[in-house]
């Protein structure tokens, strides 16, 4: 876990232009956060990776980007309309409303996950559990709270027009499984997958961008044959967890937690997550990786009266196929490294430096380019016109070189790059690390390639 304050680590991304609050001007709106611009150029870079080696490095993956909007059949045979709610509860005293289940957990240690509201009601009770905001032994009893936003299409706001925003982007997946199998012509085992909004209306997000009610997901579903899925599950536990420590993060506060048969839905054979030590709690669930059998398929072929079947073209043997689910959110993805990457060094001069040790593949900005003197301002410019044209690069000529460099540990740039007075003669620049502040002259006609060697995921 971070030696760092969760309080101490969000400052920082809130005033070095990571996350800003939603709607600020106007008090904010609770639960929103706009990214900023380097929490937008972070995001595009972690789906942009995702999207290259789940999608584009996996032969047997295609991509798609389906609707928002859905038929509202869609949540009806998903289950969503039924039974996507948690249990909620108020403080008769204070008003104060809280989901059960957190209640509970954050209470007493005990899970409630599962658990149906009158039980809920019955661990309140038996453990004496008091409101976090008065301290008061007095809530109404549990009642369910569907997480799904409502909207209306067309002119009239009826029963009848009454669409959802979608709570997640798999269903898009899997009501697209025959027009992904016609015109991609793959065969079995493959995956489809996508990023995309998805939206919840959460009874008690928080911690900061963790639990938001509007969110982006990268999910995959991969269907394979059923008896071969076991084996695929455990790839994509494999290859999850793998992607997540080629990202730098720190194996210590990374673990792989596979559900217990009781938290197990009762469709899956297996479910794990990939969870992080984040500073605000032990654990937090990052990546949700599931078997889900055929359960899905099967629910949108009864309902939608479309068979979602696969005809083996060497045995002729049809099936539903089984699907493997590897689901994982952005933000929350986004919130892991940067709270990993957080770090203030002491330096040998008694001063100190924020850094953030972002891996240089996801990292903002990939360097910054500074003339040592504004008198070289011309010169540096065209080294930075040189570097602009293949990545996100800066350029910074106010202040002191030393202040300049701390600037740029602050925010992740990997490298500053100094034009110097000796740039005119050897026609090299000065790159500064930023993780161990060394300094090595390079030729600026190898920069490209030096820059792009070092910022390879």
């Amino acid at each position: 876990m971070s030696k760092y304050s969760f309080e101490e680590i969000v400052s920082h991304l809130k005033t070095s232009g990571y996350v800003y609050q939603g709607s600020e001007i106007y008090g904010g709106l609770s639960n929103s956060w706009d990214f900023g611009i380097l929490g937008a150029a972070l995001k595009k870079n972690i789906k942009d990776l995702w999207w290259k080696e789940f999608i584009e490095k996996k032969p047997y993956n295609v991509g798609i980007d389906s609707s928002i909007l859905m038929n509202p059949r869609t949540w009806e045979a998903s289950g969503h309309l039924k039974g996507f709610s948690d249990s909620m509860v108020d403080c008769k005293e204070c008003k104060g409303r809280f989901r059960a289940d957190k209640l509970i957990e954050e209470s007493c240690g005990l899970s409630a996950e599962g658990k149906m509201p009158e039980e809920m009601d019955k661990m309140i009770e038996e453990n004496h559990i008091k409101c976090p905001n008065c301290g008061k032994h007095n809530f109404t009893n549990a009642r369910p709270f569907n997480l799904m936003f409502k909207t209306f299409i067309g002119t009239l706001e009826d029963s009848k027009s009454t669409v959802y925003l979608r709570p997640e982007t798999a269903q898009g997946i899997f009501v697209n499984f025959n027009n992904v199998l016609r015109t991609s012509r793959k065969k079995l085992p493959f995956g489809i997958g996508q990023i995309g909004k998805s939206f919840r209306n959460e009874i008690t997000p928080g911690n900061f961008i963790f639990r938001v009610r509007e969110f982006e997901q990268m999910e995959l579903e991969f269907f394979c044959k059923p008896g071969e899925d076991l084996e695929w599950y455990k790839y994509w536990v494999d290859t999850c967890y793998a992607f997540v420590k080629r990202l730098g993060i720190k194996e210590e506060n990374l673990r792989v937690r596979p559900h217990s048969q009781e938290e197990l839905s009762f469709y899956s054979k297996g479910t794990s997550d990939i969870e992080y030590a984040f500073p605000f709690t032990d654990w937090g669930e990052v990546w949700g990786i599931a078997d889900r059998t055929d359960y899905d398929l099967k629910q949108h072929s009864e309902y939608s009266g479309q068979k979602l079947e696969y005809r083996d073209p060497i045995t002729n043997e049809v099936y539903t196929p089984y699907c493997i689910e590897p689901s994982v959110g952005v933000e929350r993805l986004m919130l892991m490294a940067l709270c990993d990457a957080y770090d203030v060094e002491a330096l040998e001069n008694g001063d100190s430096r924020i850094v953030m040790h972002l891996h240089p593949a996801i990292a903002p900005v990939k360097a910054c380019i500074c003339p040592l003197v504004k008198k070289l301002s011309a010169e540096a410019k065209e080294v930075y016109e040189q570097l602009a044209e293949h990545f996100a690069v800066e350029y910074d000529e106010a202040g002191s070189i030393g202040k300049r460099y701390r600037r740029n540990d602050a925010v992740g740039t990997p490298f500053c790059i100094t034009y110097d007075n000796d740039s005119l003669v050897d026609h090299c620049v000065t790159v500064r690390h930023r993780d161990d502040m060394s300094q090595e002259r390079v030729s600026i006609d190898s920069l490209r390639e030096y820059i792009e060697e070092r910022t390879r995921f």
